[in-house]
């Protein structure tokens, strides 16, 4: 089955009268997939068709210049990973001036009731939507014998007492705490770009890297991780640092990963960069040989986690 992706509310007559996650589903942790586990559970239980709402840019990031390094996932990632889930269709609401201006009632109406026609609802208890945020789950339930749906409004999910989410999460990764976080979304943390040149530093000194920018990733903990690449035809470990090169006067925010065992020009190639363990934070060195000294340790830690 192939999921449909919609740009648009106008969903086709074959998911109408079906049931709808809505939320900015940033990283599709373990909250999430409970979300989605729900309401597909229903869906399939009174044979409905199921898909998910979602906005794009994420809302923080449309109104807020500060908020450029944001995602848990890119976009693509998120449809990847949403396709695996088997859902029968995703609404990518495109997000803009036109659709923040529209009131909670005309979201509901002429989008939920009107277009997608949806029986069951499902949001988190803390979604908000509509003009300045004015809608809330009592909007929804107030209107629900009026447009005819069901809301239903999930749980969070906790583990060790702490309430896991899309905020919860960048924070762990802005610490460097990956290896809570890969556990926290079931899968590795990774960010996914194309291999730019660089000034070729690394390859002078023994370890060529493939730089990457991070674009609008959530900025992680500055310093050295145990990392496994992924690329068209090859799945290696590797060692990547996320920083400015102090020891160089670095002025621009790179990712710098060396794989293991890998030769062939990379430059403009596509590649994922799955982070395993932070090793160390990134740190200025007095000269080369203290840099290459401290690699060489760096990539037989890297060797021990990944």
């Amino acid at each position: 089955m192939v999921m449909k992706i919609y740009s648009n509310a106008n969903l086709k007559k074959k998911h109408h009268n079906g049931v709808i996650a809505i939320g900015n589903f940033d990283g599709l942790h373990l909250g999430h997939q409970k979300v989605i586990n729900e309401a597909k559970q229903k869906a399939r239980k009174n044979k409905l068709p199921f898909g998910l709402m979602t906005f794009e840019p994420m809302p923080v990031m449309f109104f807020s210049n500060n908020t450029k390094d944001h995602r848990i996932n890119s976009i693509q990632q998120k449809k990847i990973k949403l396709n695996k889930l088997k859902l029968d269709f995703v609404i990518i609401i495109r997000f803009n001036r036109k659709f923040s201006s529209i009131t909670a009632r005309e979201f509901i109406e002429k989008i939920l009731y009107k277009k997608t026609k949806c029986k069951y609802l499902y949001v988190s208890r803390n979604f908000k939507f509509g003009f300045k945020r004015q809608g809330n789950v009592k909007i929804l339930k107030k209107f629900e014998k009026q447009f005819n749906y069901q809301n239903v409004v999930t749980k969070p999910f906790k583990k060790n007492y702490k309430t896991i989410s899309s905020t919860f999460i960048r924070k762990k990764i802005r610490e460097g705490k990956v290896s809570l976080v890969n556990k926290l979304l079931n899968r590795n943390w990774c960010i996914e770009g194309k291999v730019i040149k660089g000034k070729k530093r690394g390859r002078k000194i023994g370890f060529p890297t493939c730089n990457m920018k991070l674009n609008s990733y959530v900025i992680p903990k500055l310093g050295v991780y145990a990392v496994k690449v992924k690329g068209k035809n090859f799945n290696k470990n590797g060692i990547a640092n996320i920083g400015y090169r102090p020891t160089f006067k670095g002025q621009n925010l790179l990712l710098e990963t060396n794989i293991f065992g890998i030769k062939q020009n990379l430059y403009n190639k596509m590649i994922e960069v799955n982070f395993k363990k932070f090793i160390r934070p990134e740190k200025k060195f007095i000269n080369l040989e203290h840099l290459k000294k401290q690699i060489k340790v760096d990539v037989k830690e890297a060797k021990k986690n990944v």
